[in-house]
């Protein structure tokens, strides 16, 4: 099978499964996933930051339990309560475990094992904050991540074959990055939330005086920050000298790689939306 091939069937899989999971499924399933997929981009950071360095297993343990705490407060909240305690208890013994390990230098390993978790379990919570509020929300944020990156790439690379080219955002990070595709992208975010409006996607969020505002805001952030979290990525991975993250999803790369996108996006996002929906109660 060809590079071309291989690449399609497997972003094709990848985004039925999120659909699917979001759409189709019921809360738990999303969770479940959402908790595999977080576990598997901490052991990817691990590895590329540390390798061999940082326990995976324990990671794995913490990360888990995160996003189980979240997924199982939007149920019951005193189970939820009882998991991210056993979370704390979890990550400071894996922190506290470097007293006793022989690591050449114990202070990386505890910015990597935390960085894991900020940097990824963190923004899987969000995700499920957001599938509580309302499951459309959160597929309005996969759908406007996807269309922002396409309308990006497609504006980026149509001005980069003007007279001139295009103008770089950071070069030394992401060389075909430009502001023409991230305004493009942006753009392309905005036509698709009002489509998405159109079919009740924000209803639960938007107050009756505020719509158009809210769907825009809506689509900046997750547009802006997604593009950050890209950026964020790609500078790391520039630092280190490797082209993905991991293997996962073969032609994709890692799942850091496909889920980039979501790491200041989703809890913006997810903030953003629930002061919506309380403010939707005042109005």
């Amino acid at each position: 099978m060809s590079e071309f091939w291989k690449r399609t069937l497997s972003g094709a899989v990848y985004v039925a499964a999120i659909v699917a999971s979001i759409v189709w499924g019921n809360e738990p399933l999303f969770v479940a996933l959402a908790a595999l997929l977080a576990v598997l981009a901490v052991r990817e950071l691990n590895r590329l930051l540390h390798p061999r360095n940082v326990s995976d297993r324990l990671c794995d343990i913490c990360t888990a339990l995160l996003i189980l705490s979240a997924g199982v407060t939007g149920i019951y909240w005193q189970h939820g309560l009882l998991f991210f305690a056993a979370y704390l208890v979890a990550i400071i013994a894996v922190l506290i475990l470097e007293l006793w390990r022989k690591a050449e230098n114990p202070i990386a390993n505890w910015g990597t094992i935390l960085m894991g978790q900020m940097m990824v379990a963190v923004p899987f919570c969000a995700m499920i904050a957001l599938l509580y509020l309302d499951k459309w929300l959160l597929l309005a944020l996969f759908v406007l991540i996807w269309v922002n990156d396409t309308g990006a790439y497609c504006v980026g690379s149509l001005t980069a074959k003007q007279k001139g080219g295009n103008h770089k955002m950071f070069p030394r990070v992401s060389p075909k990055k430009s502001f023409e595709g991230l305004f493009g992208g942006i753009a392309f975010s905005i036509g698709a939330a009002y489509i998405m409006h159109r079919f009740g996607w924000f209803d639960k969020i938007v107050a009756n005086n505020y719509k158009d505002f809210v769907v825009i805001l809506f689509a900046l952030l997750a547009g802006g920050f997604g593009t950050l979290g890209d950026l964020m990525e790609s500078l790391m991975k520039r630092t280190i000298g490797v082209k993905d993250s991991g293997r996962f999803l073969p032609g994709h790369g890692g799942v850091l790689d496909r889920f980039d996108s979501m790491l200041l996006a989703a809890p913006i996002v997810a903030i953003f939306s629930w002061l919506c929906y309380a403010w939707s109660f005042l109005v």
